[in-house]
């Protein structure tokens, strides 16, 4: 059905949305699906969900998937609000779209608003907020009988990661697509790895997909954001900067990025699309 003849409420129904811009979203997350074996069948999936687009573009992703892929499994939204100043978000767009798509959704209080900024008025408070952030999602998981807890980064958060574990930490390394927590008995995977947040970003603002911005009082002021600033200058100066950084990682082999064995296709590749694209 066409995006304008929809009747629409405060959000857009999952049948109605514009077909292009979320197809190359499920490419993307199909061909990260299969090539790093990321679901099978009776996974209950957890799904971070901060409100922001990507996790938002993610929850609607796998629901998608769901209906075609041929993999039989479930999905389980979680937000934690980390309630900045003592205040709680207001997620009840997020809510609705579940409603909507028929998923499972938990909302969370938590205090990390509180402890990052009020209590501990950490100057660098990105690492220990992600690190409440995770733990609580992780229990949060199992509280719900997930095996597996579904994360939003994307291709772009990859290179990000990558040039800052080399420039901040002097190592080569990045976060795994797919990682096993033995403590926890709970696989991490990330299907937007292959997706570039700009297709990401196009896909949430085509759809009026429920993005709920972002009240944390360090947003726009990170180390990671330097990086974005400075990969964005560097993909200016040359194109394909960042697709040959994205490169450089996956022939690495690095932290469960190598290729298939069977893969040959990245030999012969020269134009960034086909790195991503199925």
């Amino acid at each position: 059905m066409p995006l304008q003849h929809c009747i629409r409420p405060a959000f857009i129904p999952i049948l109605c949305l514009e077909r292009e811009s979320v197809q190359r979203i499920l490419g993307y997350m199909r061909k990260a699906i299969q090539e790093f074996n990321l679901i099978s069948d009776g996974d209950r999936i957890a799904v971070g969900v901060s409100g922001g687009k990507d996790s938002v573009v993610l929850l609607v992703g796998l629901a998608r998937l769901q209906k075609f892929i041929g993999i039989d499994f479930s999905i389980v939204g979680i937000t934690l609000d980390p309630q900045f100043g003592g205040v709680p978000g207001n997620y009840e767009a997020v809510e609705k779209l579940c409603q909507e798509l028929g998923i499972e959704y938990h909302i969370l209080p938590t205090e990390i608003g509180q402890i990052v900024f009020d209590v501990r008025k950490e100057p660098n408070p990105c690492s220990l907020c992600a690190r409440m952030r995770r733990g609580a999602l992780h229990d949060a998981a199992k509280r719900f009988g997930c095996n597996k807890l579904a994360l939003g980064h994307h291709y772009d958060d990859v290179v990000e990661t990558f040039v800052m574990n080399l420039f901040n930490e002097g190592r080569l390394g990045c976060f795994a697509p797919k990682t096993w927590l033995s403590r926890k008995e709970l696989w991490m995977i990330r299907p937007l790895v292959f997706a570039p947040e700009a297709d990401i970003r196009r896909a949430a603002v085509r759809n009026d997909l429920p993005v709920v911005k972002s009240r944390c009082p360090a947003d726009g002021h990170t180390s990671r954001e330097d990086i974005k600033n400075f990969l964005a200058q560097k993909e200016r100066e040359s194109n394909g900067f960042k697709y040959r950084l994205f490169g450089a990682l996956r022939r690495s082999g690095l932290d469960g990025w190598g290729y298939p064995a069977t893969d040959v296709s990245h030999r012969k590749s020269k134009q960034p699309a086909s790195e991503i694209e199925e």
